[in-house]
């Protein structure tokens, strides 16, 4: 049996070509692979029979929605993650599930290697490629665009010259990946950070500036998990889908940042993430009323650690395993309502309800009746500023 090499296969010029190209470099024959994370555009059947065409010797697409949200989506959203405060870890929570099924897939046949489309500029061959070592160490993983200098000029020649069924219509500007959690663009005229985003960048989200009326919707969270909307039992899955239209309508999501990437350069990325960005403010609201202050001060520290080593490319990382349950463990008790107004760009909440809050009325409210006794404070505030206070006076009177 000839030996074999199995590619991440989305569909496009790169990963088409690179089918034949990979061919060619190695002997091997080339399994394609695609895995449905949520990106739609074409037919997973068309990309499937594309990958034949094009000269693979298996082509095989996993519909990897569901777990992709359950198992990928739900613990970034226990997280509150985001990578610089702002990036919600589109593509970098993608990759690890995808590579998760390119090492089982080589491994059931039997290849001795794996490949991706990604050039040596960016984040994801990284992200591929850790993952594949941390899962699959004896495997071989292999990137024609970055390895065999497969430039896209040279991909278009090879297509025409083995006349690939790739319809060539004129180049985008921009570079996309998209999933249900989210969509990256970047390039073209984006690479100068002064220029401003333009509406013909988005598909996500509608204009936030388009007068329009608010959208409100209440989020039931059970012990961090999204389970219900306005009532509605849902799965993640269909909690995002969900949210993406309802957000996304009011122009939730848009983020416009420079980002440090792992290679060591700074690149100019713009998102779209509505239900992302929506679930996360509900998500931490309902932190805010149900974990106890030290726990939600240290969690915020962990939170950003977590996203640097899913960004990085570490998800199977031992730290991020740890990491993961110290982030399950306080959410045992975030289970509860809450209200969400939508509008012009900005996803605000408006109410919190939860059996477990830690909100007490009687200790909060200032009018007559409360029980919070007042006349313990001046000493709290005695032996808290204490060590300040002996400090004080050595200062004062070392001068």
């Amino acid at each position: 049996m000839a030996e074999r090499v199995v590619l991440a296969y989305s569909g496009g010029l790169d990963t088409s070509v690179g089918i034949g190209w990979l061919k060619d470099a190695t002997g091997k024959e080339v399994v394609a692979l695609a895995v449905d994370v949520g990106q739609e555009g074409e037919d997973m059947d068309v990309i499937r029979q594309r990958a034949l065409d094009c000269g693979a010797v298996e082509s095989i697409v996993i519909d990897a929605k569901d777990e992709f949200a359950n198992d990928y989506i739900v613990p970034t959203l226990k997280a509150n993650a985001l990578y610089q405060k702002r990036y919600p870890l589109v593509s970098a929570i993608s990759r690890p599930l995808i590579a998760k099924y390119l090492a089982s897939t080589a491994k059931e046949l039997g290849a001795d290697s794996v490949a991706h489309g990604c050039t040596g500029k960016g984040n994801d061959q990284v992200r591929f490629e850790a993952a594949v070592a941390a899962l699959a160490p004896d495997l071989t993983s292999l990137a024609p665009v970055r390895d065999f200098a497969l430039t896209r000029d040279k991909a278009i020649e090879y297509a025409a010259k083995h006349d690939l069924p790739i319809v060539q219509s004129k180049k985008s500007p921009y570079s996309v990946d998209q999933n249900v959690w989210g969509r990256a663009v970047e390039t073209g005229f984006l690479e100068d950070p002064w220029n401003a985003p333009i509406e013909d960048l988005y598909t996500y989200t509608q204009d936030p500036s388009v007068t329009r009326d608010p959208t409100e919707v209440v989020i039931s969270f059970e012990q961090g998990v999204p389970v219900a909307i306005d009532g509605k039992k849902v799965t993640p899955l269909q909690m995002i889908q969900l949210m993406n239209r309802l957000a996304g309508d009011q122009g939730v999501g848009r983020i416009d940042i420079v980002e440090d990437r792992l290679v060591g350069i700074k690149s100019r990325e713009i998102y779209e993430a509505p239900a992302g960005i929506a679930l996360i403010a509900a998500h931490e609201e309902l932190e805010n009323m149900t974990v106890e202050r030290d726990v939600a001060r240290y969690k915020r520290g962990v939170e950003s650690k977590w996203a640097e080593l899913v960004y990085d490319g570490l998800w199977f990382s031992g730290l991020k395993k740890s990491l993961d349950v110290f982030i399950e463990d306080t959410q045992k008790h975030v289970t509860g309502d809450i209200r969400l107004k939508m509008h012009a760009g900005t996803a605000v909440v408006t109410g919190r309800s939860s059996t477990t809050s830690l909100y007490d009325f009687n200790l909060a409210t200032y009018d007559t009746g409360d029980s919070f006794d007042q006349s313990m404070a001046k000493g709290f505030i005695e032996l808290w500023s204490l060590p300040s206070k002996i400090a004080a006076r050595r200062d004062a009177n070392g001068k």
